[in-house]
């Protein structure tokens, strides 16, 4: 099966908005009041954006950092989106997952643990989480400081000046590993001249409450202010077991202190602290396709028929209906930065210095099923290994930069230098244990090849306990995975001024990249794997056993369970500890020109090379049978062009972009089932092209539209030698990345007016639709068989909202609904574990509705 390319009409409607908001005739101009609009590229203007005439509707000017200085997102050479806080309270989004709302080409997912198996797409280039050692394509940016892993950036989205979704490679300029784009988020400062505030209450069905609220205030008009703010969110399940266990709740909280004083009128410091916690029960999955439990052969190994799966199928993804045990997924973390701008005169000078840490813990009861197949760090049940704790990922990172930039040559020369450097260190702990149901569990998987008579009666149900002399359940492995991590980079980034209106951007940034890596295995005990291995070894199993027996290693020595650096796993795929070192150096660069076509339109066209360190597959198989945890650096080359301009008399913006990117040793993580594997795929490509557009179409009625058609995929010759399923590095060549709709559309519209009394009120509605896309990291199996459930098909969702505020504006009430229709999609599908061909997924949010109160001081 190989890659297809059929043509959507699913965003017609979504096109034909953008070209009528593109073709309005700009006598439509009038004398009104300016409402702030949505929109997906630029956002109701920040605080340090011109605002629009009182007098006429011509769209503020809206600046972003995107390369470090504060420029109108029009002159910036590259496809930005920014996004105001304005446009995420009208969207209810609470973090970032729901950003693809706003931003056509993002999107995001997560899988087993949302701490640890988030992941970040742009472009339809992304990495696959559940891995600690893989970093992520697309970087996280907190007012400066780089969030070294998705899941430390999934906290609440609170008291935001503004976040700027940066597309394709950004390294020259952010910190590290933004192969694929980086989000730049920025809060807001604390105001030195007076006192600001506000409070939302926000709650809704499932149980949803949600309160933010913060303050400002100057110590020292002038001089010294600080602000406060935080939020409180929680929600119930939006899945249930069939067992009574819930997933996918909210329960967490976040404060951010911060100081900033204006040390004297060229210098500042602002300081910024957070804390944040979460305890939330995550992430049980339904099964959508069983042949084994559908075909009852459970009852021949002695347990319920259906093997601990009472619902499967598109019902259960519909109502969320799972069949496992508690998932839970709790987590804290802490940070503080520190930003000093100093006006040296020569140079403006900036010192970000930050310190993070996070950790979270995972407890699993059972394997996607009602049966006590395996526990993860679960000290609750009889078969505990002993000093059991939760496992968990600890993650502390350090980083330092250091920038200088000014003006020379008259002002046509605008350099920049700058030095980055960070240390990271993680520690995961994982300990899991094999339960009562393990050995008879695994032997259904044995049934169809060898008959229910001959599992039932010639090995008593159990084949692990029959060829092995002990029954596994018990056996448990205590493993320890450490990588500290060293970078070190200098950087230039300069815009010249060739002629007027002519501009030349060149930036260059070396890089080293160090890291230690290393799987340790605290304790162990799996006496039914040893005893098979050493049996086939020493040719114990005669005849058609000895087959078996090869069979009943896969399925008794559950990787994540089993006794490492054994005897056989000398000559058997079988877990070996490690300690190793990975060092990498590049240079990443970027060639952009900038034109001014008229006053309203300016294009730009340019080459950049991007970088995303390699470093360790953090697993027990990692290095099993001799093999190297190592997994090399990720490297793309991009070229892109574009227009963007103002149009209808400045009433409103577009943005064109064209982009081709070529990616080299692509950093692919995928389950078998039964194991994490990682490893480069040496050719991806992504081409595609982005409109976006908002244009206020009278003094009440403005629209936002954007359209994303993306070609991400893996080329025929991906590998050598091309396709073929029994590699997993060339069974992906010629299919389509996951999670890369060829189309997305987004389509808003919002009418905003005041009533007679002088009170306020909008209506805004916004859809997003997509064209099918995949969901899983292989297409199809070892055989070439497709996977089960592997294509979403196209959707759309629908959101909706209604506010009512006072004249002065003071306060805001809201009535809102997302993906009112209830659009029930997939966001990533899965084998699951040691259940043959069967398949799980992972789900997007259902329909929710709910009120909202906002005010401000």
């Amino acid at each position: 099966m190989k890659r297809t390319r059929q043509p959507k009409c699913v965003l017609l409607a979504g096109a034909s908005a953008a070209v009528l908001s593109l073709i309005q005739a700009p006598a439509l101009a009038q004398e009104a009041d300016a409402p702030n609009t949505a929109t997906t590229e630029e956002a109701a203007p920040p605080a340090a954006s011109t605002p629009a005439a009182e007098s006429d509707k011509r769209l503020g000017v809206v600046q972003v950092t995107a390369t470090r200085r504060e420029q109108s997102i029009l002159d910036v050479p590259l496809a930005v989106t920014a996004i105001s806080p304005l446009e995420i309270e009208r969207q209810g989004v609470a973090d970032l997952r729901s950003l693809d709302n706003l931003s056509a080409s993002f999107n995001m997912s997560s899988t087993q643990t949302e701490s640890q198996g988030a992941s970040l797409r742009i472009r339809g280039v992304g990495t696959t989480g559940n891995n600690i050692g893989l970093e992520s394509a697309v970087g996280v940016f907190l007012d400066g400081v780089y969030l070294s892993r998705p899941g430390v950036a999934l906290g609440d989205l609170v008291d935001l000046q503004q976040i700027e979704v940066l597309r394709g490679p950004q390294g020259t300029l952010f910190g590290r590993n933004t192969s694929a784009g980086a989000l730049n988020i920025t809060t807001k400062a604390p105001n030195l001249r007076e006192m600001d505030g506000f409070a939302n209450v926000t709650a809704g069905n499932l149980g949803l409450v949600n309160v933010q609220g913060g303050f400002s205030a100057p110590i020292v008009e002038d001089k010294l202010a600080v602000r406060l703010s935080g939020a409180y969110r929680t929600r119930d399940a939006l899945a249930e077991s069939t067992t009574g266990a819930e997933s996918y709740t909210r329960d967490r909280w976040i404060v951010r202190g911060q100081a900033l004083w204006q040390i004297n009128p060229d210098a500042s410091l602002r300081i910024i602290a957070d804390y944040s916690e979460a305890d939330e029960q995550c992430c049980d999955a339904p099964v959508t396709f069983d042949p084994l439990g559908d075909a009852g052969i459970y009852a021949a190994v002695g347990l319920p028929a259906n093997g601990g799966v009472v619902e499967s199928g598109f019902r259960a993804q519909k109502k969320g209906i799972t069949n496992g045990e508690q998932f839970q997924n709790p987590f804290e973390q802490s940070g503080i930065s520190a930003t000093l701008e100093w006006d040296l005169g020569p140079a403006d000078m900036t010192y970000i210095g930050a310190y993070r840490s996070f950790k979270a813990e995972s407890i699993q009861h059972s394997d996607f099923v009602g049966l006590d197949v395996f526990q993860v760090g679960d000290n609750s049940t009889p078969f505990a290994a002993p000093d059991v704790q939760p496992s968990y990922d600890d993650i502390k990172t350090m980083t330092h930069e250091l920038r200088f930039q000014g003006l020379a040559f008259d002002g046509r020369l605008d350099w920049l230098l700058g030095a980055y450097y960070s240390e990271e260190e993680i520690e995961e702990r994982a300990l899991m244990t094999l339960g009562g149901d393990y050995g008879r569990y695994v032997s259904a998987l044995f049934v169809p090849s060898l008959g229910a008579a001959t599992v039932a009666t010639g090995f008593g149900g159990n084949i692990p306990a029959a060829l092995g002399g002990v029954d596994p359940a018990g056996s448990y492995a205590d493993n320890l995975y450490t990588q500290d991590a060293e970078s070190l980079s200098i950087f230039t980034h300069n815009v010249f001024e060739i002629t007027d209106g002519l501009n030349l951007t060149v930036g260059l940034r070396y890089v080293e990249e160090t890291k230690d890596g290393a799987f340790d295995q605290l304790s162990a005990s799996s006496p039914t794997c040893v005893n098979i291995a050493n049996g086939l070894l020493a040719g114990a199993y005669p005849g058609s056993l000895a087959a078996l027996a090869q069979s009943a290693l896969g399925a008794t020595c559950f990787p994540f369970a089993t006794e490492a650096d054994t005897a056989a796993s000398a000559f058997l795929p079988l877990p070996r500890t490690f300690d190793d070192t990975f060092e990498d150096e590049e240079l990443v660069y970027t060639v952009k020109i900038g034109a001014r076509i008229t006053d309203d339109v300016n294009f730009y066209a340019g080459l950049t090379h991007g970088f995303k360190s390699g470093g360790f597959n953090l697993d027990s198989t990692a290095a099993a049978g001799g093999a190297d945890p190592r997994f090399d650096s990720e490297k793309i080359d991009a070229l892109e062009a574009g227009l963007k301009g103002a149009f209808n008399d400045g009433r409103g913006r577009f943005d064109l972009a064209v982009f081709r990117q070529e990616m080299e040793d692509f950093q692919v993580l995928e389950f078998t089932g039964v194991q994490f594997q990682t490893f480069n795929v040496p050719k991806v490509v992504s081409n595609g092209f982005e409109f976006e557009v908002q244009n206020a179409l009278t003094d009440r009625l403005s629209t936002n539209a954007a359209i994303t058609y993306t070609d991400a995929y893996y080329p025929e010759d991906c590998a050598p030698g091309g396709y073929d399923p029994s590699n997993p590095v060339n069974r992906l060549c010629g299919f389509k990345l996951t999670n890369a709709p060829e189309w997305v559309g987004l389509l808003g519209l919002t009418w905003e007016d005041q009533m007679a009394n002088g009170m306020g009120y909008f209506l805004t509605g916004n859809v997003r639709t997509e064209s099918e896309r995949r969901t899983s990291t292989q297409a199809v199996d070892d055989n070439g068989v497709p996977l089960e459930g592997d294509w979403q098909g196209e959707n759309a969702k629908l959101n909706l909202r209604a506010g009512i505020s006072s004249a002065d504006d003071r306060w805001t009430f809201e009535v809102w609904g997302n993906n009112v229709f209830d659009e029930s999609t997939k966001a990533v599908t899965f084998s699951i574990p040691l259940r043959g061909p069967a398949r799980g997924v992972y789900l997007q949010e259902p329909a929710t509705y709910g009120v909202t109160l906002r005010t401000r001081f």
